[in-house]
């Protein structure tokens, strides 16, 4: 052991150290790492540069960074967006983009070196050896063609089947990787799949050249947790069944708890840290691995902020001096600012790029939150002088929302989206819905702002009905109280427009500024508020990150000084480190503007933070509504249940212990005991018919 791995030891806590212990004892990972030291390496990266030549400007992506890949491994890479995660995994298969290069470095596999292979020899390579399943499936997949043709193609062209054999093959493939009905399936086009099936086709297409190696980039973002778990568990599988070795890219921590045997961390086209899942998570060394933990919900205290990231990841336009996380580590130290720190192995597993480790280095204790991690604990503590809107005698109403119906269609093809849905939004709470995709969230979020127009019920706003036919200046009045922050920030976004006529848009559509001086003042304070420049307000949206287009969609709905704001996914697009400074932001302008939230996700673990009460919603109906540490606390409808079972946890022992509930809808029989919307105890209601309502009774002793 060397002399600064000694140093580096006395510096942990003698708490840390009992923990490390007790690591020590799971067999699990202790025999995964000597499994992975026993072995030469599957594929080596050695110092590995990759540069983009973008509008005559050279971009180091990558710089000069290396990793060893091992047999039957599963390996987490995670990091902020533009980290350059995808780029360097991209290497691995020759998919780099047209004006990018490998301009210094070596990837040796089987022998070769994969930065020497021409196209011709990539064949031999890439899908067959090295397959690649992408983010987005939709993208991946040919609209024009069947599934079953797509999957089959890969089948002939890298398993050598041809006609009956291909196509049962293909068959085989199908229901492997769980859809149901192949043979009908085989027949269908991609739009007729959700998004979690088209994920399935997508890893059945990689799975079916039976790949030595899988990289699977973002695979399950876009999903809801339960679909989420699902596909986690199917690539488990297929790894066991087909001994692949998987490289997931990632920037949810708890996928990563949830199937990483070791976490590769990377910020500024480096690794910066990297070891077992459970020295990673338990005793992570770099401060930006310390930053990325303790910005997750999980282990905040509602009513306090998040420990958001100062600052932007670096301009990889510019050579970086030091360490490139230096500008935004608020414990830096001088040298940091100066020379780029060394790789320092902590142990046999562990290593990171950290000047802290230096022998010389002064001891800095690691976070609290990681602390909590360490402790197997999450942090469900509540900040004691956080005010719960719905709890006050004298709550006012400032949403009801009664016998809610919405359709689209008519006739045969009439669709009904939600149904008979009733709730009360009191002002000054954050009131949450959650559910699957596909659930009604969305639909009864903008049939509040009269998005989508209603086909029974009403909404009423301060007592008056605003849903349905309603006088102009109701109408204007709705407009100016009622506003939506969009889930895509993109998307909403007119990206041929400057920020400043996108914030001030309603302004001027309904003149509610004096002159151009007026409208240009209240531009600029909206966008102070959120927390952005002035001088942002000349820029169009594609010069900004997604935090910072997020940030102009809650500055373009401010500036309107609502009362109510629909936030629809505001989060689900974003960074861990970008998603608590908006969490952070959007619980600021509450207390500062007296805000009133409905706000709309399907992450339970950011719904928890942020809430005072929650809906959960299936199939446009509302199954349970409760507080939020009730809800948790106390489940009791089956699909509430399977929803809670299925929230990833930043604890790998959590994470990996925990059992997936599945909703089967065939438990209820509500042929002759119809089910009626019930509060089975104070301000928790729950939708069943009497015996379920009994059994619900007697779960929670009353």
């Amino acid at each position: 052991m060397s002399n600064s791995t000694e140093r580096t030891s006395e510096k942990i806590s003698v708490h840390m150290r009992e923990h490390i212990l007790q690591m020590q004892n799971n067999t699990d990972f202790e025999e995964k790492a000597q499994k992975i030291l026993s072995q030469e390496p599957l594929l080596s990266a050695q110092d590995v540069e990759v540069t983009f030549s973008l509008r005559g400007n050279r971009l180091t992506a990558i710089r000069r960074t290396s990793l060893d890949l091992y047999e039957g491994e599963t390996l987490a890479i995670v990091g902020e967006s533009g980290s350059g995660k995808s780029v360097f995994t991209k290497c691995f298969v020759g998919m780099l983009d047209k004006n990018g290069s490998i301009t210094h470095g070596s990837i040796m596999y089987d022998g070769q070196d994969l930065t020497q292979l021409s196209e011709k020899e990539w064949l031999k390579i890439r899908g067959k050896k090295i397959a690649m399943v992408t983010q987005d499936p939709m993208t991946s997949l040919n609209p024009l063609k069947t599934i079953g043709y797509q999957i089959q193609e890969s089948v002939e062209l890298h398993q050598r089947l041809k006609g009956k054999e291909a196509k049962q093959e293909t068959l085989r493939i199908l229901d492997a990787v769980g859809i149901p009905d192949p043979e009908r399936r085989y027949r269908q086009y991609p739009h007729e799949f959700s998004g979690g099936m088209r994920q399935r086709v997508v890893i059945a297409i990689a799975v079916a050249c039976r790949p030595q190696i899988l990289i699977c980039d973002e695979p399950t973002t876009a999903l809801d947790v339960t679909i989420q778990a699902q596909i986690l568990d199917l690539i488990r599988r297929l790894q066991k069944e087909q001994n692949m070795t998987i490289i997931y890219i990632t920037h949810d921590l708890g996928v990563v708890a949830n199937v990483a045997d070791r976490v590769a961390v990377m910020y500024g086209g480096q690794i910066i840290e990297i070891g077992m899942a459970n020295e990673v998570f338990f005793d992570p060394l770099h401060p930006y691995t310390w930053a990325l933990l303790s910005a997750l919900p999980q282990l905040g205290v509602k009513g306090e902020k998040l420990p958001a990231i100062d600052g932007t990841p670096p301009n990889l336009f510019n050579k970086i001096q030091g360490d490139a996380f230096a500008p935004r580590n608020r414990k830096a130290l001088n040298i940091d600012f100066l020379e780029e720190p060394p790789m320092y192995e902590v142990t046999a597993t562990h290593m990171v790029k950290s000047w802290l480790q230096d022998p010389r280095a002064p001891q800095v204790e690691q976070p609290k939150a990681i602390l909590r991690l360490a402790e197997q604990k999450e942090n469900k503590g509540t900040d004691p002088n956080t005010r719960h809107p719905h709890q006050d005698p004298n709550r006012e109403a400032l949403i009801q929302v009664r016998d809610l119906q919405v359709t689209f269609g008519s006739g045969r093809h009439k669709f009904v989206a939600v149904d008979d849905v009733n709730f009360e939004i009191y002002k000054g709470e954050t009131f949450s819905l959650v559910g699957e995709s596909g659930s009604g969230k969305t639909t009864i979020g903008r049939a509040i702002v009269r998005i989508n127009p209603i086909t029974k019920g009403e909404v009423l706003f301060q007592g008056e009905r605003v849903s349905g036919k309603i006088s102009r200046e109701m109408d204007t009045k709705v407009i100016r109280s009622m506003q939506m922050i969009f889930q895509d920030p993109m998307a909403s976004l007119n990206e041929r427009a400057k920020v400043d006529y996108i914030i001030s848009e309603g302004l001027i559509n309904y003149h509610l500024y004096k002159d151009d001086r007026d409208r240009q003042d209240k531009v600029q304070k909206a966008l102070q508020e959120v927390g952005l420049l002035p001088e942002f307000s000349s820029r169009f949206p594609h010069e900004f990150s997604g935090g910072q287009r997020q940030r102009i969609g809650i500055a373009r709905s401010l500036i309107m000084e609502p009362q109510f704001i629909v936030a629809d996914e505001p989060i689900s697009a974003l960074d861990v480190s970008i998603r608590a400074q908006v969490l952070n932001l959007l619980n600021d302008l509450k207390k500062s503007r007296g805000l009133t939230y409905l706000f709309i996700a399907h992450d339970l673990s950011v719904v928890r933070f942020i809430s005072d009460r929650i809906a959960v919603i299936h199939k446009g109906r509302i199954v349970e509504l409760a507080e939020a540490e009730e809800l948790f606390a106390h489940p009791l409808h089956p699909y509430t249940k399977a929803l809670l079972s299925a929230v990833p946890n930043p604890n790998p022992y959590v994470e990996r212990a925990k059992k997936l509930l599945v909703y089967d809808p065939s438990v209820h029989h509500y042929e002759t005991d119809k089910p009626v919307w019930n509060e089975i105890l104070p301000d928790h209601f729950v939708y069943g018919n009497e015996r379920e309502l009994d059994g619900y009774r007697k779960e929670i002793g009353i």
